[in-house]
């Protein structure tokens, strides 16, 4: 199974604050999660899987050293096991919401297997070359962008919620385990029996995984009252809620500016290890286990880091722990030096990534939850292919040196450029559904899918309340975006100063009735605070408009 580095380690830091957070631990302890089946054989084979995608990581570094001597064609190696998921992660993201995730696991599982054992047998026969190895990459990528959505998005139904925050903690252990034994498992083998071996056992991991999912039977989804979304309407729906999102796109500025730079490191080091350090499949396993044991350390401190300096603090020292091991590589160190530096870059991944995807989960409604974080993986791998490929034809024309020191230059600029993109503003957000608007009264019988609809809603305001009304109706526009609306106006009458109409339509009734579901907390205080300055304390008046259509 191709799980992504970094992705899940932190899927359960949602909206509970920590010290929620520490009571739930407390009462449930921290090993609770493994009293429920179907979280003890999944996670399981999660952990064995993530040994296997390791070493077929590690595997393929390692072999295009040997078929190209090129920095550029090496770092295309990471480029093509990350550029798929920006290719494809909000596709997958889509379908994760829409289709039956267990059912999109077991069918994309089963692929991989065949990708991976084919994988094999060609390196086996010896009949690899750059070209097919990128292929392969690719193919693995592609599959691993569908699973990324579903597999975070299955983890809140294998516990109860009390659990949940154990479960995701038990969880970052086990794939920084699987980090830290991957790695250095493949390098051992290599060396052993071939640089074919690490690509059979990935192939073997499939099997287990494919089991797991197999046996386990999760609960019944509920039961839908409006029919399902389609695959183009769903995306444009992740899009739009993105586009209106204040905290989640501070959390993608953040996120590009940190994995443009630090890609340097993971598409480098393969040949950093081959001709600045002179060593081989070995020492390329071993600064990878230094990096799992040092993302292991430091998801144990983590939680301290951030009560001390904040999710902001911790990705500012983050970006620029990782600008240091940048330069230290540029320096030419000798191994030991490298060791230390992949552990501290261990450290320094692990805060960085946790803390962006922590910001993305709590500035995301369940509703559009897969598709958001597909949106954060599309930036996360995008960033990440297109840095692998810039530093390595960098490193092509400049040299090395030059390339990984311009790569830590650009950690440290960004790190007060993007200072304002504050993470983590979701935390204080009511992002549950509100359910509080009142389902409208129809008279058609065919609205269904037709559309557009155009909803008014008038105001009354005092004129000594008109400036506070318009301050507080601003953000309304991107609240009526975010479920699905456009062309929003708020217009003032020339004969009546004290009357206010605001206007937005959306594609069909079916859509609008999807918005009544969508809207949350956070929108209910936003109309609240208008509504306050409505003259009389009366509700304000709505109504709906169809297009004629056909006669009814």
């Amino acid at each position: 199974m191709l799980l992504l580095r970094g992705v899940i380690v932190s899927t359960a830091e949602t909206k509970d604050d920590e010290t929620s957070d520490r009571n739930r631990r407390a009462a449930t302890g921290a090993w609770a999660p493994f009293g429920h089946a179907p979280f003890a054989m999944l996670w399981t084979a999660t952990v064995v899987s993530n040994v296997g995608t390791w070493m077929n990581d590690v595997g393929a570094g390692w072999l295009m050293t040997e078929l190209s001597s090129s920095p550029f064609v090496v770092a295309a190696v990471q480029a093509a096991t990350t550029l798929p998921i920006f290719l494809f992660a909000l596709l997958a993201g889509a379908v994760a919401d829409i289709v039956d995730r267990r059912r999109i696991l077991i069918v994309v599982n089963a692929l991989l297997g065949v990708t991976a054992t084919a994988l094999a047998v060609v390196v086996y026969a010896d009949m690899m070359t750059p070209r097919l190895l990128l292929a392969f990459t690719f193919l693995l990528g592609t599959g691993a962008a569908f699973l990324a959505p579903a597999w975070l998005a299955i983890v809140p139904s294998l516990v109860p919620k009390p659990e949940l925050p154990a479960a995701i903690a038990l969880n970052s252990m086990g794939i920084n385990a699987s980090r830290a034994i991957g790695p250095a498992v493949a390098g051992f083998l290599i060396v052993a029996l071939g640089v074919w071996a690490p690509f059979a056992l990935n192939a073997v991991s499939f099997v287990v995984v494919l089991a797991a999912l197999l046996w386990w039977s999760p609960p019944p989804a509920p039961a839908r009252r409006l029919p399902p979304e389609q695959i183009g309407g769903a995306i444009l729906a992740g899009l739009r809620y993105t586009l209106n999102s204040a905290p989640l796109k501070a959390t993608l500025v953040r996120a590009g500016a940190f994995f443009a730079f630090a890609s340097a490191y993971w598409a480098m080091l393969p040949v950093i290890v081959r001709e600045t350090l002179g060593g081989g499949p070995v020492l390329y396993g071993v600064l990878l286990t230094a990096v799992g044991a040092g993302a292991a350390a430091g998801a144990l401190v983590l939680p301290l880091a951030r009560r001390r300096f904040g999710v902001n603090g911790v990705v500012g020292v983050g970006s620029i722990g990782t600008a240091l091991v940048l330069a230290a590589f540029a320096a030419n160190p000798n191994p030991l030096v490298a060791v230390a530096a992949s552990a501290v870059t261990g450290v320094c991944w692990i805060a960085v990534v946790s803390s962006l995807q922590f910001s993305t989960q709590v500035a995301l409604p369940d509703w559009v939850r897969a598709r958001g974080l597909s949106i954060f993986l599309t930036v996360f791998f995008g960033s990440m292919a297109g840095g692998s490929l810039i530093w390595g034809q960098v490193a092509n024309l400049a040299g090395m040196s030059i390339a990984l020191m311009i790569a830590a230059a650009g950690l440290l600029i960004f790190v007060p450029l993007t200072w304002r993109a504050k993470l983590g503003q979701g935390a204080s957000l009511d992002l549950s559904p509100s359910r509080h608007w009142p389902e409208p009264e129809v008279v058609r019988a065919d609205a269904g899918e037709q559309g557009p609809v155009m909803i008014q809603i008038s105001y009354r305001v005092d004129p000594q309340n008109i400036d506070a009304f318009r301050a507080a109706a601003a953000p309304l526009a991107q609240a009526r975006r975010r479920g699905g609306g456009y062309g929003w106006t708020l217009m003032q009458s020339v004969e009546e100063p004290d009357c206010f109409v605001e206007t937005w339509y959306e594609a069909s009734w079916t859509e609008h009735l999807r918005h009544h579901e969508h809207v949350t907390g956070e929108d209910r205080d936003i109309q609240d605070r208008v509504h306050e300055l409505q003259r009389g304390g009366s509700p304000p008046r709505v109504r709906h408009f169809l297009s004629p259509g056909a006669p009814t």
